[in-house]
């Protein structure tokens, strides 16, 4: 049949259409009331942090199967927490008192915030980035003065060198302990070892529609074109019975040189060529643009008394963070941020944010 994906850069487009049109419909059709988003808000960051707890564990304990689930759940949890903090944001430009609401948000992007850095060194840089991002929008959305925002240069400093502070802090631990997963500079030899070989590698033999096929790591079969280098995961290509190639064991353990060491736009520019890569910056660019617009429109709304659109305002900046933070790490840092499972969250926020072109009048 025609509408059957033959390839994974045909089965990304088609679940992305399907992801896209589920959430402009859900998004049209729920009554997005500020309560409820709050509500859902903060249960799902608990939920989010019990899970990096457990996954933290998982790490420290070695009876324990480690999952890091903030490759595919770290966006969420800045999707949430962002969101619940525009909210506790709303309560307060309507007078209305958040004091047990703000402690416990408090509390919950402290957890994150440990939990995730034990989990993966990569999650803390996209989790204070997301953080930075929906403070950033926040204070602009409420139109906070120097000295009432919370953004502050000191303040951002201080946030920087805390940063700082839990690398060394993990650094420290990782050599009394004697575990280099959880070590920053064991992470940092380890790219420089691989970095320069794979972007080499990638330089040399993509092209305008995709790659050379001698330049993978299984030859012949190669289709020069959308390989697996950049995917879904692969039980939801199995689970359909999908007619394209998968090189399993080669795939993982072969195709960490591109997915895991190289920032997204070579990994993407490789398997699909420079064509496509064109195509998905423009693409980013729209959703950016459009959700930015639709806040605008929301703040307006809001400041001139409509209280319908306050759930979807709060909503669309924690999208917004979100995406433009996996974004940046996946894009400019490493690919697996934005692939496999992570994928599927990055076109969930994706269509988070242009879901919001369309509102219904009732």
């Amino acid at each position: 049949m025609v509408l059957i994906a033959t390839n994974h850069l045909l089965f990304i487009l088609e679940f992305a259409i399907l992801v896209q049109i589920g959430v402009l419909l859900l998004l049209n059709f729920v009554d997005l009331n500020l309560n409820l988003v709050l509500f859902i808000s903060l249960i799902a960051s608990t939920g989010l942090a019990l899970i990096f707890g457990f996954d933290a564990a998982c790490l420290l304990l070695p009876m324990l199967n480690h999952h890091e689930f903030t490759h595919p759940y770290g966006p969420l949890a800045i999707l949430f927490v962002v969101t619940s903090w525009a909210c506790v944001s709303m309560y307060k430009d309507a007078k209305i008192r958040q004091s047990n609401f703000k402690l416990f948000l408090i509390i919950i992007t402290i957890a994150i915030t440990l939990f995730g850095a034990i989990v993966h060194r990569d999650f803390l840089i996209m989790w204070v980035l997301g953080l930075l991002i929906g403070i950033f929008i926040i204070s602009k959305s409420f139109r906070r003065s120097k000295g009432t925002s919370f953004l502050s240069m000191k303040r951002i400093l201080l946030i920087a060198g805390a940063l700082v502070a839990v690398f060394a802090l993990m650094e420290v631990l990782a050599q009394v302990l004697n575990m280099q997963i959880i070590s920053p500079l064991s992470r940092i030899d380890r790219m420089n070892a691989n970095q320069f070989g794979s972007l080499q590698l990638v330089i040399d033999n993509t092209n305008l529609m995709g790659h050379n096929p001698n330049a993978t790591y299984w030859g012949n079969e190669s289709l020069g074109n959308s390989d697996g280098y950049i995917s879904l995961p692969l039980t939801f290509i199995t689970y359909f019975g999908l007619p394209f190639p998968l090189f399993y064991g080669i795939l993982v353990t072969k195709k960490d040189v591109i997915d895991y060491f190289l920032p997204g736009i070579f990994g993407v520019g490789f398997d699909f060529g420079y064509l496509v890569l064109a195509l998905v910056v423009i693409w980013l660019i729209i959703v950016m643009v459009v959700g930015f617009k639709a806040l605008d429109k929301y703040r307006l709304q809001r400041e001139r008394g409509n209280k319908k659109f306050r759930g979807r305002e709060a909503l669309l900046i924690g999208s917004l963070s979100a995406f433009i933070a996996q974004t940046i790490l996946g894009f400019f840092v490493i690919t697996r941020t934005i692939n496999g499972s992570a994928l599927v969250t990055y076109i969930f926020l994706s269509a988070l944010v242009m879901a919001h072109v369309v509102t219904t009048k009732r």
